[in-house]
């Protein structure tokens, strides 16, 4: 069923809601994802703008292999951001939708479902990677191929 797009198109969407969610919330709140990025204390700035920018392509399914392929990318940045706060112990909220920074005293971070809910959408991206055949899509258009799902 993957092959014939239907799988496709909705890890494609799945994708594009989760990076426009995430990075539409960051934009609103752009001093709260700077403070969520240096909760991890491992890097300088957040990337919102292409958190967005990935959603956007993968939406209207524009070059879906290769942009899989930088989303599968970013995911295991955030998936080893996530582990490398867990392993040292931090105890912040991830910021993944907005907000972020250091928890209250006595709130527990979420680090396992993070990662497992980050890997889950990596298996979505590799696929799209491997099988990047999706209905609907700017891809299929380009190739006569509309509606079909057809690379």
């Amino acid at each position: 069923m993957w092959r014939n797009g239907v799988l496709g198109t909705l890890g494609r969407l799945i994708l594009a809601g989760v990076l426009l969610w995430a990075g539409g919330a960051k934009l609103g709140d752009l001093g709260g994802s700077v403070r969520a990025v240096n909760a991890y204390q491992l890097a300088p700035y957040e990337m919102p703008f292409v958190e967005v920018a990935l959603g956007l392509l993968l939406l209207v399914g524009l070059a879906t292999r290769v942009v899989a392929a930088v989303t599968g990318a970013l995911l295991v940045v955030f998936i080893a951001g996530i582990a490398s706060a867990w392993a040292r112990g931090l105890n912040i909220d991830c910021g993944c939708f907005g907000g972020g920074g250091e928890l209250a005293a006595g709130a527990e971070p979420s680090y396992g479902w993070e990662i497992t809910r980050d890997v889950a959408l990596l298996a979505i991206a590799a696929a799209l990677v491997v099988w990047p055949r999706s209905a609907l899509s700017v891809d299929g258009w380009v190739t006569g191929e509309v509606g079909t799902g057809s690379e």
